[in-house]
């Protein structure tokens, strides 16, 4: 077998994906426990990765890996590659954002719908021998406006799910024009600010999204607002969203991506005990995207996108 068409496989995916490769002229090295420094002495023998958040593919990564054509990542973004080096290498980069969207989309509203209706704290009340009716009031999501930042596969996802709850949505993207569909109309950050009731993130990390969600930006928000991040964690500032709820600019926030993840590195942030504490947060360990279905979903994404590049 060429080199050129072996693949390393540095994380568990879905077998679906080897089953369509390998009848594709493929041949996989399924190794998800293997780490970064085994990785780094033999990937100069493959011509594919495969990889989900293991480690980042850095530079370091890339130069090794002197016959790589392709990486795959078994997700949403790409992150964690060093993007613009790997195409410097002529390297194709592959995700799988239509794989997770809808597992997103369920989830985002999941969360709200649990912060709108104060479903985490009537739970633990309940839990604790109290009955407060009065304390636990919700809001309803008609007629509500709810404002998308980013209206790629995960946005539309969101807006698409709420299309039978008689909301209007408005969606912002810096990056795209003329995206206005039956489920959202696109509109100027300026209109997000002044009119949404719900604020929710959709887009990728990177040097200008980075810290884009802090204490100034959710000043100017008109109206008090019940806010979503299901993207990356470090889009918003967790100081910022804490100032904003003792203020009462934001009434809930759900949050599936935190700027700092996973313990111990969680717990020693100075902002963690009143984040763990406060009963308007609900929070969830980056598993918006990360459900039975989707697990399969992307592995079948990945497969077909790489035997479209026709590689061998």
């Amino acid at each position: 077998m060429n080199s050129n068409n072996k693949i390393l496989i540095a994380d568990d995916i879905d077998p679906i994906f080897i089953k369509h490769v390998e009848a594709a002229g493929y041949e996989c090295d399924y190794q998800p426990l293997i780490k970064l420094d085994h990785a780094l002495q033999i990937i100069v023998d493959y011509g594919g990765l495969v990889i989900r958040s293991k480690f980042n593919v850095d530079r370091q990564v890339i130069d090794a890996g002197k016959k790589l054509r392709f990486i795959a990542r078994a997700g949403a973004g790409l992150d964690n590659i060093d993007e613009a080096y790997a195409r410097s290498k002529n390297i194709q980069l592959i995700n799988a954002s239509e794989g997770n969207m809808d597992a997103v989309g369920e989830h985002c509203v999941g969360l709200l719908l649990a912060l709108m209706n104060h479903f985490n704290t009537a739970d633990a009340e309940i839990r604790a021998g109290e009955w407060k009716r009065e304390a636990n009031r919700g809001y309803e999501l008609k007629g509500k406006t709810v404002g998308i930042i980013g209206y790629g596969f995960m946005g539309r996802s969101f807006a698409k799910k709420l299309s039978g709850f008689e909301v209007n949505v408005i969606a912002y993207d810096k990056y795209k024009t003329g995206f206005s569909d039956k489920y959202a109309r696109e509109v100027s950050m300026e209109e997000i600010v002044k009119h949404s009731d719900v604020l929710s993130l959709h887009i990728p990390l990177t040097a200008e999204t980075n810290g884009m969600v802090n204490d100034e930006y959710l000043f100017h928000f008109k109206k008090s607002i019940f806010f979503i991040n299901a993207s990356r964690g470090k889009v918003a500032k967790i100081s910022a969203i804490l100032n904003a709820i003792k203020e009462g600019k934001i009434l809930g926030a759900g949050l599936d991506v935190l700027e700092v993840e996973k313990f111990p590195a969680l717990g020693e942030q100075v902002w963690f005990d009143q984040l763990r504490q406060s009963g308007k947060v609900i929070l969830t360990p980056h598993v918006a995207g990360w459900t039975f279905d989707s697990y399969r979903r992307i592995s079948e994404v990945m497969a077909s996108k790489l035997i479209a590049l026709n590689l061998i």
